[in-house]
């Protein structure tokens, strides 16, 4: 079988991932995934799809992921291999679909605008 590689975004987080077969190792930026997110809710999530499909352990995956924070990382991994089990097997897109792993979040931080203290947060009016 031959390495998929795809991309997941979440805020300002980018993973490109490599799926391949193997044994169910997952590498995030080159450190074990349990080393890279200590915190076992983000491990959890980044497995979501492939427990969900029940393919946990049957591939192996590479991550490379930037920007952001923890949480934003997890969640663009998690994108990144349910497009990738998409594309391995169309027949996992449906309950994939249904858990909502196939959407790209967009939401992100508004920026800061000129005049304003914040992106929409105004500075203190004095009548007088």
């Amino acid at each position: 079988m031959e390495v998929v590689n795809t991309i997941g975004r979440r805020k300002t987080s980018v993973a490109r991932l490599y799926l391949g077969s193997g044994k169910g190792e997952v590498k995030v930026n080159n450190r074990d995934l349990k080393e890279y997110f200590p915190f076992e809710i983000y491990q959890t999530i980044v497995k979501q799809p492939l427990v969900l499909v029940e393919e946990d352990g049957n591939f192996d995956i590479k991550v490379n992921v930037q920007g952001g924070g923890m949480k934003g990382q997890a969640e663009a991994i998690r994108l990144a291999i349910s497009r990738a089990l998409t594309e391995i097997n169309p027949e996992h897109r449906p309950p994939l679909k249904k858990e909502g792993f196939l959407t790209r979040d967009p939401r992100m931080v508004e920026r800061k605008k000129p005049g304003r203290r914040k992106a929409r947060r105004a500075f203190q009016f004095s009548k007088r």
